[in-house]
């Protein structure tokens, strides 16, 4: 399963107008630990992601991307069901 973190992350970061080192100063991380998360090769504590999500007024399930998600896999599926109705001939 694919998280999209850290293009949320990077995107409210961005939203608010903030740079990394303003953010880790919010966050009590440093500069460096924001730049992994934004680029994919770190994720914050898990307990910091209530904290990060209102920061951002936005949910957990919003920040880590569960919609993003979620709408992969319901194309899938329906690529899959268009998929196999061709194949059946309908």
């Amino acid at each position: 399963m694919a998280i999209y973190f850290s293009e949320v992350f990077k995107q409210q970061r961005k939203a608010k107008d903030l740079t990394q080192e303003q953010v880790a100063e919010i966050f009590h991380v440093s500069p460096q630990a924001i730049s992994r998360w934004e680029n994919g090769a770190t994720y914050p504590d898990i307990e910091i992601l209530p904290s990060i999500a209102a920061y951002f007024n936005i949910t957990v399930d919003e920040l880590l991307g569960v919609d993003k998600i979620k709408d992969k896999e319901r194309i899938e599926e329906i690529i899959k069901e268009v998929t196999d109705k061709w194949n059946s001939g309908h």
